[in-house]
């Protein structure tokens, strides 16, 4: 089983992560940031993922750019060497009027680009800008390119569980063990 687990505790926050990747989706999340809490719920849910966050600390900034960097990192922990997965894959998620593209790679190449499209600076108890850098550090963090793309929508609560949706879904698909592209294995 791909399962890692890590802490990290710092001046400003303290977070417990724990991820199964080869799970079924079973969450248990305290981040103290009620919306945040709800996608993460989603991620697992849709990667498939079982994933355990605790998380607590002075300012949401932090909280959020902790919680992001422990998932990352425990991501990247259990895929391994990352040898015999898909390494590719994308997900296009309606939610309602909203439609989010997420394609990523595996590939141990950080990069991120994230438009989330939004109408107002905030959703629920979270900031838009806070949304971006949560989804930029996850991506850096995890060693991946990802690239988000809302492309329309006139609900920013629907944009962003799309995202979420479509994040955890390209996740379970290039995760998966069943197959590889040879060609590509070991490249960078």
């Amino acid at each position: 089983m791909r399962i890692y687990e890590l802490s990290r505790k710092t001046l400003e926050t303290e977070v417990y992560v724990k991820v199964n990747i080869d799970g079924s989706g079973e969450s248990l999340i305290d981040s103290t940031i009620t919306f945040l809490n709800h996608m993460l719920k989603t991620f697992s849910l849709f990667s498939s993922f079982d994933l355990i966050v605790r998380a607590k600390g002075d300012l949401r900034h932090h909280i959020i750019e902790d919680v992001a960097i422990c998932l990352g990192k425990a991501i990247d922990n259990a895929l391994g060497d990352r040898g015999n997965i898909e390494r590719f894959s994308y997900s296009i998620i309606p939610m309602d009027c909203s439609l989010a593209l997420v394609s990523l790679d595996l590939t141990r190449r950080s990069y991120a680009v994230v438009n989330l499209n939004c109408i107002y600076e905030r959703v629920d108890d979270i900031s838009i800008q806070e949304l971006k850098h949560f989804l930029r550090s996850l991506a850096y963090s995890a060693n991946i390119t990802l690239h988000v793309n809302v492309l329309y929508g006139e609900d920013d609560h629907h944009k962003i569980e799309a995202v979420f949706k479509a994040l955890g879904l390209a996740f379970r698909n290039a995760v998966y063990s069943g197959k590889c592209y040879k060609s590509v294995k070991g490249t960078v």
